[in-house]
């Protein structure tokens, strides 16, 4: 069948993946619980999450997985932490409970490569694909998934150790994946109106 040009390609347009992308919605984490995906699942999704742009192919990107014991651990450790930083009640309530209270976290770490070719800029948005492509690869495949950071993926003096950062890395997303318990309910999306400008001239 010949295709005019310009024209839609029945055979190409995906309906369902459409649909999927329309309708998609990160699940909160709090909402998350057990059972979480076994290996063999983790590494389709993160086989689909690495699938995304990346100028240069430098892989900017790495990923940490952080199940059970992991969990366990990281929750007691971020305790300490705000006990002796002082950090508000609340506020320490929300870094551990990312840890004692998720099924299975995988950390998002960013990988600055240095190259003259790739701008760090680039390198920075190849890592928030990588973040997003990870949720909507763990939804797709029938889980709930949401990318929370806070501050224990910006304090450095507890993520350095706590992900095994190197110099120049930095955490990018704390993508939380298990089985959901609550539905959210649909929140309003952007007006097209006031963010999108045409242009033909």
């Amino acid at each position: 069948m010949e295709i005019a040009p310009g024209a839609v390609n029945p055979a190409i347009r995906n309906e369902e993946a459409l649909r999927f992308l329309l309708t998609r919605r990160s699940r909160p984490p709090k909402t998350l619980a057990a059972p979480a995906p076994g290996r063999a699942e983790i590494l389709e999704i993160l086989t689909a999450a690495a699938r995304v742009p990346d100028h240069g192919k430098l892989e900017p990107w790495r990923f940490v997985v952080l199940e059970g014991g992991a969990l366990a651990r990281l929750a007691g450790e971020a305790a300490a932490f705000a006990q002796a930083r002082g950090l508000a009640e609340d506020v320490a309530a929300k870094g551990v409970g990312q840890f004692a209270q998720s099924p299975l976290c995988i950390a998002v770490i960013a990988v600055p490569r240095p190259t003259e070719k790739v701008p760090t800029v680039e390198q920075e948005l190849s890592v928030g694909a990588a973040c997003m492509q990870l949720v909507n690869a763990a939804l797709a495949a029938g889980w709930g998934a949401g990318w929370l950071t806070g501050w224990v993926a910006h304090e450095r003096d507890f993520a350095a150790p706590a992900f095994g950062l190197a110099p120049g890395e930095w955490v990018a997303g704390l993508v939380h994946i298990g089985t959901e318990t609550a539905a959210p309910p649909e929140r309003p999306r952007p007006d097209l109106e006031a963010i999108v400008s045409w242009r033909d001239a």
